[in-house]
């Protein structure tokens, strides 16, 4: 189950849309960005019913 979030890359500060996989309760993956084309961290926790509980996005010298 995907739930769309919107987050801001830590380096260009452009708000973005991340497709977000709520079938793992944690997952920690890099995306680049759409905009700068930075490496972002991210870092996503999900209930067992599928929601977005936590979404943190740094950059790589912060993750």
């Amino acid at each position: 189950m995907l739930r769309y979030c919107e987050v801001s890359c830590p380096y260009c500060g452009e708000t973005q849309t991340v497709a977000v996989d709520c079938s793992t309760e944690i997952q920690d993956y890099y995306e680049d960005c759409r905009i700068c084309c930075r490496s972002m961290s991210v870092h996503v926790t999900c209930s067992y019913e599928g929601d977005v509980l936590d979404l943190c996005v740094r950059s790589e010298d912060e993750a």
